[in-house]
């Protein structure tokens, strides 16, 4: 593959990817809302659902031409067969191409993106830290596959070579701690491999990764942009300069032959959800925020028995997020990288394991579940799901309701642990 075009500004000229320019210079929320009006036909004015999976071609012969991928010069609607194109998740790609900053494509589920990820990259080396376990899993089967070394992500640069992967997830899951891109982007690029990015855990507006260097940037979009727990997703966006040297369209095109699409019934969803996108993260991020500050204040005030502090000391051992890195806030990348705020995701360790299992119990607003990103409060004993982190860690998940209201219950439950302890 080509070598990536020299950074501008330690980053990327990244040009808005929207077939209007005029979207362009529009806030977020209008792209979100506008960024797929050049697909409206009808006089609808919510987009329909689109349940076909195949399509008629032309009555006119004259008319008729071999379909062999995309074609410049076809209209919008001119869908084949839904394996390759169809009317929801075209909508959904183009809102995601113009607010993501680089062509889009969407896939069955987060797993299944970063599996056509590494297929089309096929590197021999892939650097990454813990992070989510699924994609360890999915490393493991290309390992049986092609042979793939896994290094840890902070190895020698040297041990990378030419066309290999430095997989970074930030902020990380489950911690919520955040990662400096800029630094790992130089890594990459010094040794002739890639940056890929899992930015799940920081959605527009929060950070946009291509501006520190990524080459592709990977949502689980079941998540964030989903934000209401009803569909899988998974979503690739491909650095505007790599989309020049063909990326998008291989990806477009093995994604044609590993089947892993999204429905139409998702794609209908997800252009739903990304119209409130920037009014749930943000407020979802103001929560988390003002929770860690409260808790990380209760659990280190100097006065054990005032306030909330005796409750929260009793049980509570560690908080991990972002806006407590206080080093790094200092250096002053953060909050360049993480600009439109810190993620609405922590995480909280107890102090015994019998603390961590019974304190989703006492809670009365938020949901003992897996997975994150909901409009609701979400809290889940890590363990459950991950047989690699503390059984002591709870993952905590913030969604739109008043963050006061989150803090008493978080509070009340605290005190009813102690009281049974």
């Amino acid at each position: 593959m080509a070598t990536m075009t020299p950074l501008v500004n330690g980053h990327e000229n990244v040009e808005d990817h929207s077939p209007d320019p005029g979207l362009a210079n529009l806030s977020l929320s209008s792209k979100t809302v506008h960024a797929d009006d050049y697909l409206n036909n009808g006089r609808d004015v919510a987009p329909p659902l689109h349940v076909s999976t195949t399509f008629r071609y032309n009555r006119d012969p004259d008319q008729l031409k071999v379909h062999r991928g995309e074609d410049s010069d076809e209209p919008y609607d001119g869908h084949v067969y839904s394996r390759h194109t169809a009317p929801n998740t075209t909508r959904f790609e183009a809102i995601l191409s113009g607010i993501l900053k680089g062509p889009a494509l969407t896939y069955a589920s987060g797993l299944s993106a970063f599996h056509a990820m590494l297929v089309f990259l096929n590197p021999k080396r892939i650097a990454i830290r813990d992070g989510y376990h699924g994609c360890h899993g999915v490393i493991g089967v290309h390992v049986k596959l092609t042979g793939l070394q896994k290094l840890d992500i902070d190895c020698p640069a040297e041990e990378l070579q030419a066309g290999d992967i430095v997989h970074i997830e930030t902020p990380l899951n489950p911690t919520g701690s955040a990662y400096n891109l800029k630094a790992y982007a130089e890594k990459a690029h010094s040794r002739g491999a890639y940056l890929t990015v899992d930015s799940t855990f920081g959605p527009p507006p929060l950070q946009d990764p291509f501006l520190w260097g990524a080459d592709i940037v990977m949502h689980s979009g079941t998540k964030y942009i989903g934000g209401h727990s009803d569909m899988l997703c998974g979503i690739l966006a491909v650095n505007p300069a790599r989309a020049k040297e063909g990326w998008w369209d291989k990806l477009f095109e093995e994604r044609l032959f590993l089947g892993n699409v999204m429905g139409s019934m998702e794609g209908w969803l997800g252009v739903r959800s990304l119209r409130t996108l920037e009014l749930r993260v943000e407020r979802q991020s103001h929560n988390a925020t003002k929770l860690v500050a409260w808790l990380n204040s209760a659990l280190h005030s100097e006065d054990s028995e005032a306030g909330d502090s005796k409750a929260v000391q009793a049980v509570l051992a560690k908080i991990e997020h972002a806006s407590l890195q206080a080093e790094d806030i200092k250096e002053g990348w953060l909050l360049k990288q993480m600009s439109g705020g810190f993620g609405p995701v922590f995480s909280i360790v107890m102090k015994e394991r019998d603390l961590a299992r019974r304190l989703p119990s006492k809670l009365q607003l938020f949901h003992h579940a897996t997975s994150l990103g909901g409009v609701e409060s979400l809290i889940e004993w890590r363990t459950m799901t991950d047989s690699g982190v503390d059984t002591r860690l709870l993952r905590v998940s913030i969604g739109v309701e008043g963050w006061e209201d989150l803090r008493s219950d978080l509070l009340q439950a605290f005190k009813a642990l102690l009281e049974e302890s």
